[in-house]
């Protein structure tokens, strides 16, 4: 019994607390479930709480966003507005420019309309003037007509008149008047010879000595003058002090810049220019004149002057060169040879341009070659370039022709080029038969009548022409050739040779000597007619 009862309260006492831990599961559930809500409702509060600030920091936002949009658009109105009226104002400006621009045209317009009424008035007046004057010369014209007709009647029955009178045609009396009037002229030309010739014998024992001097000297020295020395005409002899210079400064300028000497003496209106060097002469030629010319004489511009020139006949020599190959027709040349060829335009040789010799014999072999069906071009080069060491040769040591060999070597050219300039004076054995007829057409060149000097067959050759030729004519007693055959002295018979006639026989000597010989120079013919008259007192 005991045992239930234990057991019986036991129970009671588990259900007892089975029921409190019911109770307080339920009460704390209960207690979270409103501890819960409390929270929500908490939440909930702090939330809407943040939603009215928020919304009331937006509106302050929007204000404030609005304030400044206002603000923002007054500002751009009035600048806006401010831009409007500066462009108003330079809108104003250049309107106003335009219109003074225009009435400023206008006004010109006016005035150059006015000028041309005014001139047009002018002319109107002016044309009105020359028509009354044209009426007045057409009717002068008319009465000259008339005149003119006139006298023609008048002259026509004057004619008929004398004719009858003189019992001679017109075409008979012109001639007889044209007779007389030859006649009388012939006459007239004696005296007047006649008595240039008493004049010039009154002054010949004066200047005798001198003019032969000068002709001995001038025919001893033709070459050396041609090849060394060239004449600078001056306008007064007061520009030979400024060419001198303070203390010789410009001279000593012109003679360093160009290696030429300048020869200053009692010449008047000249100045030499003596050297070896016929480039560097033709620099100083040309650099003298042009400072003469220019009259600004002083050392800088003398340099100046001696650069420039030099680089335009640098160019000149260049184009002389070119214009010899175009002309020979031969192409491919090195340029430095080009130059060579045109520097031979300033070198003589025995009084021969080795330049035009040279176009000359290339020619001549090129010719040649054609007809023997060689080789043309060959040919050519190699006469254009046969005498290409005399552009170097005052220069440099050596023959021409080794000059020019050494040239053609050094600047390419073939083998056979090279021997056909070694050969042409027979220096070597030529190897091509156009080197054989390179030597030809420079032989011939050379020898052509008056390319160079004479031999002594053909200088006496020439001699014996010349009396020939004067002995020829009617009159002609005996004919002399003197002076190294520069004059021709023609004795005449005086009975079949008056003094007029004596005149046209000069004349017709000079002329029969000009077509049939060729000479340099000139050749003076002189006739003298001598009557003498004796008488023996017994």
């Amino acid at each position: 019994m005991n045992n239930i009862a234990n057991l019986l309260l036991a129970m009671e006492t588990g259900l007892a607390v089975g029921l409190i831990v019911v109770a307080l599961v339920v009460g704390a559930a209960v207690a979270g479930v409103v501890t819960w809500l409390v929270l929500k409702k908490i939440s909930k509060l702090r939330s809407a709480k943040k939603l009215d600030e928020t919304q009331k920091r937006v509106e302050e936002m929007l204000k404030n966003a609005e304030t400044e949009c206002k603000q923002l658009k007054r500002e751009a109105i009035a600048e806006s507005k401010e831009q409007d009226f500066k462009r108003r104002n330079e809108f104003e400006q250049e309107t106003k420019e335009k219109r003074a621009e225009l009435q400023r045209m206008e006004s010109r317009l006016n005035r150059q309309e006015d000028l041309l009424e005014k001139k047009e008035s002018d002319l109107a007046r002016k044309e009105q003037s020359l028509d009354a004057r044209l009426q007045n010369v057409n009717q002068k014209l008319e009465e000259v007509q008339k005149v003119q007709e006139q006298v023609s009647r008048q002259h026509e029955l004057m004619v008929a008149e004398l004719e009858r009178v003189a019992q001679l045609t017109r075409e008979e009396a012109k001639k007889q008047l044209t007779e007389e009037i030859l006649d009388e002229t012939r006459r007239d030309c004696a005296v007047e010879v006649r008595n240039m010739e008493a004049q010039a014998k009154e002054e010949a024992e004066i200047n005798a000595k001198n003019i032969v001097s000068l002709a001995i000297q001038r025919c001893a020295a033709d070459h050396a003058s041609e090849s060394t020395v060239s004449v600078v005409p001056l306008p007064n002899d007061d520009m030979k002090a400024r060419i001198i210079g303070r203390e010789g400064r410009n001279i000593r300028a012109i003679e360093n810049a160009t290696g030429i000497e300048l020869v200053i003496d009692d010449t008047p209106e000249v100045v030499i220019l003596s050297g070896f060097d016929p480039v560097r002469r033709e620099i100083a030629r040309i650099t003298l004149e042009r400072l003469i010319t220019d009259g600004r004489i002083h050392p800088a511009r003398i340099e100046e002057t001696v650069e420039k020139v030099t680089k335009e006949l640098d160019q000149q020599i260049k184009a002389a060169g070119e214009n010899a190959m175009f002309e020979v027709g031969i192409f491919g040349l090195h340029p430095e040879l080009i130059k060579l060829i045109g520097r031979l335009k300033y070198r003589t040789s025995y009084g021969q341009n080795v330049y035009r010799h040279s176009i000359e014999v290339a020619q001549l072999a090129g010719l040649m070659a054609q007809e023997l069906g060689l080789d043309v071009n060959f040919a050519k080069r190699a006469g254009l370039l046969h005498d290409i060491g005399k552009a170097v040769d005052r220069e440099q040591e050596g023959t021409h022709v080794q000059l020019g060999a050494d040239a053609a070597k050094k600047y390419k050219e073939n083998a056979m080029i090279v021997n056909a300039i070694m050969a042409h004076h027979g220096d070597v054995e030529p190897k091509t038969i156009e080197a054989i007829l390179v030597q030809a057409a420079d032989g011939i060149s050379g020898a052509r009548p008056g390319a160079r000097r004479e031999t002594g067959a053909g200088y006496v050759k020439r001699l014996e022409r010349l009396e020939e030729i004067g002995a020829g004519f009617r009159g002609v007693e005996r004919c002399y050739a003197i002076q190294a055959g520069r004059e021709v002295r023609v004795i005449v018979k005086p009975e079949q040779v008056d003094d007029a006639k004596a005149i046209f026989l000069a004349k017709d000597i000079a002329k029969k000597i000009e077509s049939e010989l060729e000479y340099p120079g000139q050749i003076k013919v002189n006739v003298i007619r001598e009557f003498r008259t004796v008488e023996y007192a017994k």
